[in-house]
């Protein structure tokens, strides 16, 4: 099998490159050869009587039902009570006996119950030796901390929401206004979001969506200066967000300060305009400071790429996750660090984690984290059965069974050094591959990775998204052609060709691993060029007053 990428990012994308779907002869494709289904790699899917060809998996067999793209169907009889199994794992029993050829749809199957985080293999596969990849390096912005920029960012953090709508006018004249007068800033960024106030803030869990803003403050993007805008009277008071000592002083002021503060409820600010005056003073020795930076050549080690997965379809797990997956290992074998993520995504798939555990001690740090989640599904009264959306189904994807197997391939095969609990901060000796323990939702999960340090980011879609984020570069992975063909300008990458055999895994993987060294140092995504940005979306497991 095969993956290719669209060859370029970004809006350099040259359209003559896209083709015309031809009539192709019946393709299958089936992840291992143990399993009893087969998923349709056509366009468009197959008519009921097609009859597969020889070279394919179920070579013989004549489709009973019509089977839409990425669907699965059964390679051989599959008695009622047995397991449809796919990865070679069952992602399901059968509900009742389902014949050859047939459409084997979530309708069909009853999910397998969660493995039991006890008695896992804990720490039991020896890593891969693998020859470290040295001479890669990106042009980034080196901080005072040691940590490096993919981008040079002046953000400006909110401690409630009370302040957006002010911010967002700031944000626009200082774009428009003064910008232009500092052309090394790439972007200003307000931090806005839906916490600060109206929420139990001394709860014994309000303490995730407080350093999760925390440690956004202090992404690598943003060069070590601090920019707050409060309101006044919230219960999220600037030196509880950033208590003194917690973060850089940029501009050599004593840090018994705290963070230098805008606040709208100041009796100095007589009306609105007072107060914006007021940001657009505030930020301008920020991105003076900004300005004087320039791009330095650093090694590849300094990345921190977060990958994650939305829209997912039955194409995530054949295509974009493994080439991903490859391009971790790569990355790991640079000395940089990965993290993947979303609890629900992998939990059915929590001994795989376990057995790939660098040592007990984080073997144990995944149980824990992902046992913690466990706990707050069932306070909710929901399962992991709750994941998997319209469009996952739409796509092939019967379960959250299913699901997981195709996603954790995005994690490659090194051991898993570090696992980071929801809100915490990357340490700069926790590199290689870490597990973020962060909920599935794409923003919360982007949120949560971004507060962890991530410089860069990787997302794959089967149904297709524009997220992005305004914070960190986002390069899109499509996992079939047919979505590349059709969102050109807004996927960076086409791992299609895995099933269309126009190239292999590794070396799309490498093709990425590239593709990342150009976005880390400048080149525009996509999501950038035409400034698609999703919202922060704060993990708030505590309760709302």
């Amino acid at each position: 099998m095969a993956f290719m990428g669209l060859g370029r990012a970004g809006p350099g994308f040259d359209e003559t490159m896209m083709t015309e779907t031809t009539s192709r002869p019946p393709l299958t494709i089936r992840m291992h050869d143990g399993d009893n289904v087969a998923i349709v790699a056509n366009d468009g899917g197959l008519p009921a009587g097609t009859l597969l060809p020889a070279g394919v998996p179920g070579a013989g067999v004549t489709l009973r039902d019509k089977v839409p793209q990425g669907h699965k169907v059964a390679l051989v009889d599959i008695a009622e009570g047995a397991p449809v199994l796919r990865y070679a794992v069952p992602i399901g029993y059968a509900l009742k006996p389902i014949p050859a050829g047939a459409w084997v749809h979530e309708r069909l199957i009853q999910m397998p119950s969660a493995r039991a985080l006890e008695g896992l293999p804990m720490a039991t596969v020896a890593p891969p030796v693998v020859e470290p990849l040295a001479g890669f390096t990106f042009e980034g912005y080196r901080n005072a901390d040691g940590s490096v920029g993919t981008r040079n960012i002046l953000a400006i953090t909110t401690t409630v929401q009370c302040v957006a709508g002010v911010v967002d006018v700031a944000v626009a004249r200082i774009k428009s206004e003064l910008l232009p007068l500092y052309p090394n800033v790439d972007d200003v960024v307000g931090l806005e979001h839906t916490y600060g106030c109206g929420v139990a803030i001394d709860a014994p869990d309000a303490h995730i969506p407080i350093k999760t803003l925390r440690h956004i403050s202090l992404n690598p993007n943003f060069g070590g200066e601090v920019m707050v805008v409060s309101l006044g009277c919230e219960k999220l008071q600037p030196d509880r967000l950033l208590p003194p000592g917690s973060f850089p002083i940029a501009d050599q002021r004593d840090p018994a300060l705290g963070p230098e503060t805008v606040c709208l409820q100041a009796e100095s600010h007589v009306g609105f305009m007072s107060m914006i005056e007021d940001i657009l003073a505030s930020a301008k020795p920020h991105l003076a400071r900004l300005d004087a930076r320039r791009r330095e050549t650093v090694p590849a080690s300094e990345l921190v790429v977060g990958v994650q997965c939305g829209g997912s379809d039955a194409f995530s797990g054949v295509t974009a996750n493994p080439a991903v997956g490859f391009c971790a290992d790569l990355l790991v074998r640079a000395g940089a660090t990965i993290m993947f993520s979303e609890n629900t995504e992998v939990r059915d798939a929590v001994d795989q984690l376990t057995r790939r555990a660098a040592t007990p001690e984080v073997a144990e740090a995944i149980v824990r984290e992902l046992g913690w989640y466990d706990r707050y599904l069932d306070r909710g009264r929901v399962d992991r059965a709750a994941n998997t959306t319209p469009g996952n189904k739409a796509g092939g994807l019967s379960n959250i069974a299913e699901k997981a197997m195709g996603s954790i391939v995005k994690s490659g095969s090194s051991a898993i050094s570090h696992v980071l609990p929801p809100g915490e901060k990357l340490r700069p000796d926790q590199r290689g591959l870490v597990y973020a323990a962060t909920p599935a939702s794409d923003f919360i999960c982007g949120t949560l990775q971004l507060a962890a340090g991530m410089n860069l980011h990787v997302f794959t879609t089967g149904r297709g998204t524009p997220y992005g984020l305004a914070e960190c570069p986002v390069i899109k992975v499509a996992t079939r052609s047919d979505l590349a063909r059709r969102w050109h300008d807004l996927m960076d990458v086409n791992a299609g060709r895995i099933a269309d055999g126009e190239a292999t895994i590794p070396e799309m993987g490498w093709e990425l691993f590239g593709l990342l060294l150009d976005v880390a140092s400048g080149k525009k995504t996509w999501a950038e060029h035409w400034k698609l940005h999703n919202a922060l979306v704060l993990f708030n497991p505590a309760p709302v007053t």
